[in-house]
């Protein structure tokens, strides 16, 4: 038997929400720690002193807030990482509390003027250097002919401009909510090499004047430059939607924000998969 601590006393009422609650908060004070696999359902209903489908009625869950991961039937194991966890919630109040795509993208020019500014002061100039690398990877995105490879490689650079702030709770915001308006980009482009390079493409030299300001040190001017490099990619957006005949309104956007999170709500782990293979 693996979990490590004597099992807290269940009372009447929601047995399950009891095991639940116990049992995320062996998983967020790292006592099952990520990857670790729970015991079997034999072994958490002698364990608990229940039956089984209160055991099965307890990993699911688990398994909805983003904490266990079930395959095949097989036991579940633990997934507490901080970016899938921050995107399920996300995702979540952006649906339930019907956020519009233009405060969304709002939220991240925001999040990422400060993180610009923050790397302006703390950044090494190795990171620096860095992120100028990952700006050199988004070039030629306007004429390239695949979307994919060009929207990993924005990514890449929002994501690092959001690791040298050197801010993790700021970091993992960046992330998944750069996630998010790249991938509505690509969305709302059709997948078009065309469409996506007029939005993509044509700021280029966007990306590699915000390195350059924040290797000037000048952390208010970083910040400026970037909410201007937001505003312009909304601006853009929406103005390939309209020269293309398709719904540039505000309810447009906000649909295709709605379709996006719907397919991508759990891509926290996603993210830091793809931020592992940055350094």
């Amino acid at each position: 038997m693996s979990v490590p601590h004597t099992p807290a006393k269940l009372y009447r009422g929601r047995v399950a929400d009891q095991i639940v609650e116990d049992l995320r908060d062996q998983i967020l004070s790292g006592a099952l720690p990520d990857g670790s696999r729970l015991p079997s359902e034999r072994e958490l209903a002698a364990y608990y002193d229940v039956s089984g489908p209160t055991i099965r009625e307890a990993i699911r869950v688990l398994t909805a807030m983003g904490l266990v991961n079930t395959r095949n039937g097989s036991r579940a194991t633990v997934t507490a990482q901080g970016d899938t966890l921050l995107a399920l919630s996300i995702a979540s109040v952006v649906q339930v509390e019907k956020v519009g795509a233009r405060e969304v993208l709002g939220l991240l020019g925001a999040l990422t003027a400060y993180a610009a500014e923050l790397a302006a002061e703390h950044a090494s100039d190795e990171e620096i250097a860095r992120l100028r690398d990952a700006a050199g990877r988004t070039a030629g995105a306007e004429n390239t002919e695949s979307v994919e490879q060009s929207a990993a490689a924005l990514r890449d650079f929002f994501v690092t401009l959001s690791e040298i702030s050197h801010n993790p709770l700021l970091a993992a915001l960046c992330r998944f909510i750069a996630e998010l308006q790249i991938g509505l980009a690509v969305k709302m482009s059709g997948g078009e090499t065309g469409s996506w390079g007029q939005v993509a493409g044509a700021l280029q030299p966007d990306r590699v004047r915000i390195v350059d300001t924040i290797a000037t040190r000048d952390p208010a001017a970083a910040a400026s430059v970037v909410r201007d490099y937001h505003r312009r990619v909304v601006e853009r957006i929406m103005s390939v939607r309209k020269g293309e005949g398709r719904t540039a309104s505000e309810a447009g956007m906000t649909e295709a924000l709605t379709g996006w999170l719907r397919a991508n709500a759990g891509l926290g782990g996603q993210v830091a998969s793809r931020r592992s293979t940055l350094s």
